[in-house]
Order: structure tokens, then C-alpha cells, then sequence
């Protein structure tokens, strides 16, 4: 996957990095009282974004991998990619995670406090899990082309 000779997972993952925080910020900020009605769906949109974004890091990231600039790849090296390729599997399962919980407290909102507490407080264990694992996966990317 390029785009005009460029890899499109370079390109792609910033769109990951920047949109993925920003939603889970917005979802969080979905969770006070006064601001719920507000940014509900907002926080949806972002989220199903932030998804969308994730996805096509994912997708594009295994293209590179796959493709002949990483033929060689041995050493240390390697092991960075590796270790970058593993956090991205739980960046994408994370933030499907996220997207989903966003969703069934956006669409649902829920009248009984009990099922809006419960809901609410996955709604914040993803998105400060995704804002955690996307720091995480793109130092771990960085660290393996520019050995930080």
C-alpha cells in the first residue's frame, strides 16, 4: 500500500496517533453530567473515526511489514518491529473495544444511574487504556526506524 512511491502506513499512523487520543478525550468528557447530552454523539463520532484510523494503521503497518523493504530485517531490529507489530494487535483490539463501548453508551443512554455508572466507567477504562497503548505503540514504531 503506497501512495505516489510513499508507504501508506507512515502517512496513515498519525492519523492514529493524533485522532485516537483526541477521541478518548472526548468520550471522557462525554462521562460529566452537564456535558453528556452535548457530546454523546461527538464522542461516537470520534470513536468510530479513531477506529477507522487504527484499522488502517493495522492493515497498512502488516503491508509494510510484508513488504520487500523489510526482507532483510534481522538483529535488533527485528526485534523492535516485532515488538511494535505486537503492541499495534493490541492498539486495534483496544480501540475496537473502545468504539464499541462508546456506541452502546451513546445509543442506549441509559435512564437507570446504575447501567449509566457501569457503562461509563468501561467507557473510561478504554479510553484511558487506548490513549496509554497508542503512546506505548507509537514510541515502540519510532524506537525501531529511529532508534530512540
Amino acid at each position: 500500500m503506497e501512495i505516489d512511491g510513499i508507504p501508506l502506513h507512515p502517512l496513515v499512523v498519525h492519523a492514529a496517533v493524533v485522532l485516537t487520543p483526541l477521541a478518548a478525550l472526548l468520550a471522557l468528557a462525554s462521562l460529566v453530567p452537564s456535558w453528556r447530552e452535548r457530546l454523546r454523539w461527538p464522542a461516537l463520532v470520534g470513536a468510530l473515526v479513531a477506529v477507522g484510523a487504527v484499522v488502517a494503521a493495522y492493515l497498512s503497518g502488516g503491508d509494510f511489514r510484508d513488504s520487500d523493504r523489510f526482507a532483510t530485517a534481522s538483529g535488533e531490529f527485528a526485534e523492535k518491529l516485532q515488538t511494535h507489530e505486537d503492541l499495534g494487535g493490541y492498539l486495534l483490539w483496544w480501540t475496537i473495544a473502545f468504539g464499541v463501548v462508546v456506541l452502546v453508551s451513546a445509543v442506549l443512554n441509559p435512564a437507570k444511574a446504575a447501567v449509566r455508572w457501569l457503562l461509563g466507567a468501561l467507557v473510561a477504562v478504554a479510553a484511558v487504556a487506548v490513549i496509554v497503548i497508542v503512546v506505548v505503540t507509537g514510541h515502540s514504531g519510532a524506537d525501531a526506524v529511529w532508534g530512540a
